[in-house]
């Protein structure tokens, strides 16, 4: 299936997220913030078929790291995940480079489906 990215700072979330993407057979690599990810990223010369990132998150945030990985990768596609309004609303105007963002709290149906709807895009 494909490769995945998936960033967020919370331990139990990043868990819980790799382990229900993994059901469908993507291999997920994780990264614990935003400049974690970049590191991963780069590692792998950005093969990767989708980056899940958290928008909140200590050092470089998922905001900053979409711009910078859709700078160096323009083909990775992008999701974003928040539990904030305000960080949803800063994320709008990123249409260009995001496909979409996930609302916290989700459920992992809503996950493995968003993330199928983003692969098949």
């Amino acid at each position: 299936m494909a490769r995945i990215l998936l960033v967020d700072d919370e331990d139990t979330i990043r868990g819980f997220l790799k382990r229900g993407l993994e059901l469908d057979g993507h291999a997920v690599v994780t990264a614990i913030d935003g400049s974690d990810g970049l590191d991963r990223l780069t590692e792998a010369s950005g093969e990767f078929d989708l980056m899940l990132t958290d928008i909140r998150m200590p050092l470089m945030d998922g905001i900053a790291l979409a711009l910078a990985a859709k700078r160096d990768y323009p083909d990775l596609t992008i999701l974003l995940m928040t539990g904030f309004a305000d960080q949803r609303e800063r994320a709008r105007g990123l249409d260009a480079i995001v496909l979409d963002v996930l609302t916290k709290p989700f459920s992992l149906a809503d996950l493995r489906s968003t993330v199928k709807r983003a692969l098949a895009a």
